[in-house]
């Protein structure tokens, strides 16, 4: 007998769910503490003041306020700065 079905069977069509990564609320927004800012990867975005750091990566506020995007140089382990993105509630 044959191990697969002859018609109607596939061994492709697997795929991933979708992760829904991305910035959920922008600048100027107002947030209440839990709310999801980013979801995200790796640290693109680095958690300033008022805000978390889910063990995920996501950044979600921990107070009530309104969200403020910055950028600051950050000093690397062999030296060299680099320019991140911060995220806080304000």
């Amino acid at each position: 007998m044959a191990h697969t079905k002859a018609i109607g069977s596939t061994q492709l069509g697997r795929d991933s769910q979708p992760k829904y990564l991305g910035v959920k609320l922008h600048d100027g927004q107002m947030a209440k503490p839990g709310n999801i800012i980013i979801r995200q990867r790796g640290t693109k975005f680095l958690p300033g003041k008022g805000v978390r750091l889910g063990h995920d990566y996501t950044i979600y506020a921990a107070v009530a306020g309104k969200i403020k995007f910055t950028t600051k140089k950050k000093k690397l382990f062999n030296g060299r700065k680099r320019l991140v993105k911060v995220v806080n509630v304000i």
